[in-house]
């Protein structure tokens, strides 16, 4: 067995800004594991918000001792992207060598296309309600938040898409006074969810909040331990591959927070169609499915994931899995 580990950067479509900063490109890691002639490939994300950067990502792959199988590397790895590239190129790797797709070989129902959110940056009222007017055929509007100035650019982007379904993400960017303020506002304005309003780690106060706009778990959830801290706090969770260490965990993550009452949603960083395709089989019946990243690439890998009205197909071999 061998593993290989590659830095890919892709250009954005436009510059792509949340409440921490604006970024122009992607930059992921791509594993390729190889094995009695045949390649399992994965992606990651490094996400400087979890202290990873490309370089210590590469390093934990490479640390990975070899001959690996999924179940070693949960020990091996502790969650996060590097983890989730292998598992991915892992499960990849069985599928191409079995024949099998990877929904079969984890027990799955046969996978089908997903409505997927579309996000808008964060950026003034004026230009959001742009981004929206353009979009305003998507059934689903992500909405990046921040803070000061929230309520005029959820009221923008509600004129420029008047009949679309919008969530919002705050990027652990208010406190509760400005919960209590927005709520009412985006309740009215027909926002049906929130994510992660408060800083991870800080955001106890969910325990005391009416929360007539329901709540979603983002950085506060990363794997199945993340989920006895956020009882009474949240009424959703965001499953994203980069947090749980891949598709090994999110699987089990998403039928324990099934059986503990939460609502799932299905999210991504910003990558490529690689990084996508195993998310979509997390995603398949969820009550949000976002994974728009390709869509905010000015470029995409070959064998790209299909995006149309129906929402976001389930990848090709050719691909993954």
């Amino acid at each position: 067995m061998k593993i290989s580990v590659y830095k890919d950067v892709f250009k954005l479509a436009r510059v792509f800004t949340i409440s921490r900063g604006s970024r122009t490109e992607a930059v992921v890691v791509r594993v390729e594991v190889e094995l009695n002639g045949f390649t399992g490939r994965g992606e990651c994300v490094p996400y400087a918000r979890y202290g990873e950067t490309v370089e210590s990502v590469m390093a934990q792959i490479n640390s990975v001792p070899l001959p690996v199988t999924r179940e070693a590397l949960q020990g091996a790895l502790s969650p996060g992207a590097a983890r989730n590239a292998v598992d991915c190129a892992l499960w990849d790797l069985e599928s191409k060598t079995t024949g099998i797709p990877v929904w079969r070989l984890a027990g799955l129902d046969e996978p089908g296309p997903e409505i997927t959110a579309y996000t808008l940056s964060l950026d003034s009222p004026e230009n959001m309600r742009e981004q929206a007017a353009v979009n305003k055929e998507r059934p689903l509007l992500k909405i990046k938040l921040g803070g000061e100035g929230d309520i005029a650019r959820i009221e923008a982007v509600r004129e420029g898409a008047p009949d679309a379904r919008i969530i919002v993400d705050a990027n652990e960017g208010w406190t509760a006074d400005i919960y209590h303020q927005l709520a009412p506002v985006l309740v009215r304005l027909g926002v049906e969810m929130v994510e992660q309003p408060f800083p991870a780690g800080d955001d106890e106060a969910l325990r005391d909040i009416d929360r007539i706009l329901p709540v979603c778990a983002d950085e506060s959830c990363h794997d199945r331990a993340s989920l006895p801290t956020l009882n009474g706090k949240y009424d959703m969770i965001n499953i994203k591959l980069d947090k749980t260490g891949g598709l090994t965990e999110a699987l089990e993550l998403k039928k324990s927070a099934m059986a503990a009452g939460y609502q799932i949603m299905t999210g991504c960083m910003v990558g490529s169609s690689l990084a996508m395709a195993p998310a979509v089989l997390v995603a398949q019946s969820v009550a949000v499915t976002d994974l728009d990243g390709p869509l905010l690439l000015a470029e995409d890998r070959l064998h790209a994931l299909q995006y149309d009205e129906k929402g976001v197909y389930p990848s090709t071999n050719a691909l993954w899995g």
